[in-house]
């Protein structure tokens, strides 16, 4: 199963037989003062430049959200997209709990986009499929609904099945829905990192769909969240996740990701991660191990 995304001239495919997808969460005000009066005032300086950093620590996608109090947010939002696809080619993760700030982004958007997102209450459901399937977008789905946020794995399959079943008939296929399935502050919830790892691998074995998270949540209010972000995204990539908004800029989370593709046989003979931790060479000299791998068959890389 697998869903693709895509800009104008560049497709993502996301599955569980590809590398992890990483999508850059820093286009984001919520909790950035400076970014959120920048952006109001129609000052996007700080968005271009977290582009080009997001996209330069290996981001295959950004998410895009212009939730700030009081502002046109569907206007800043089109903005928003609008500058970003015109700086890099990377897709896009459009994002905003409004719907019309959802369709005034979805309405610049070039390409098939990603939709962040819509939840199990009906009334939800009813206003953000339909842009889906309008636009042509793939779409999260995070599973919860009028009940609130269940910490029964059982109860968020289920909401997550109900989302996959009314999607479909709207004419959305499946593997247009990413199930997220809620990522707790593990602080506060002591098996919420069990929980995810659960419902993960039965949307990968049961509901045959692909899941999205946002990871960052799962270490809220503790120290050192770096080391605990990453190792709980490697746990969930080898439960079966396959893309996740996260900061691809802190270096824990980035080699975690990278090591836990090597470790699930998604980085094909290695390439990616010896490329991105081969020391530099002499100029002149051949690389060591350049007619090696370490996929199967493949000769024994030299140190």
């Amino acid at each position: 199963m697998e869903t693709m995304v895509s800009s104008r001239t560049k497709e993502v495919r996301i599955g569980h037989d590809l590398p992890f997808v990483i999508i850059g969460e820093r286009i984001n005000p919520t909790g950035r003062k400076k970014l959120a009066a920048e952006m109001a005032a129609g000052d996007f300086s700080r968005v271009i430049s977290d582009t080009h950093a997001q996209i330069a620590a290996g981001a295959h996608m950004l998410d895009v959200n212009a939730g700030i109090p009081l502002a046109d947010e569907p206007a800043i939002l089109a903005a928003a997209v609008k500058l970003v696809q015109s700086i890099t080619d990377a897709p896009l993760s459009i994002d905003s709990s409004i719907v019309k700030a959802l369709e005034s982004g979805l309405s610049v958007y070039q390409g098939k986009a990603l939709v962040n997102s819509v939840t199990g209450e009906d009334e939800r459901l009813e206003a953000v499929l339909p842009l889906i399937k309008k636009y042509g977008a793939a779409v999260i789905a995070i599973s919860n609904d009028e009940t609130g946020i269940s910490e029964d794995p059982e109860v968020r399959l289920a909401v997550a099945k109900k989302i996959i079943e009314r999607a479909m008939d709207h004419g959305i296929p499946r593997e247009d829905v990413l199930i997220d399935p809620l990522v707790m502050p593990i602080g506060a919830m002591r098996y919420a990192g069990r929980q995810v790892f659960e419902i993960v691998r039965r949307c990968r074995d049961e509901l045959k769909v692909n899941t999205c998270c946002g990871a960052s949540n799962v270490s809220f209010s503790l120290p050192n969240r770096g080391p605990l972000n990453g190792t709980f995204l490697a746990m969930a990539i080898s439960a079966g996740l396959t893309s996740a908004i996260t900061n691809p800029i802190e270096e824990h989370i980035k080699t975690a990701i990278m090591a836990a593709d090597v470790m699930t046989g998604n980085d094909e003979n290695c390439l990616n991660w010896i490329v991105a931790n081969r020391a530099p060479q002499p100029e002149g000299e051949a690389p060591a191990g350049a007619s090696g791998g370490c996929g199967e068959g493949k000769g024994r890389l030299r140190d």
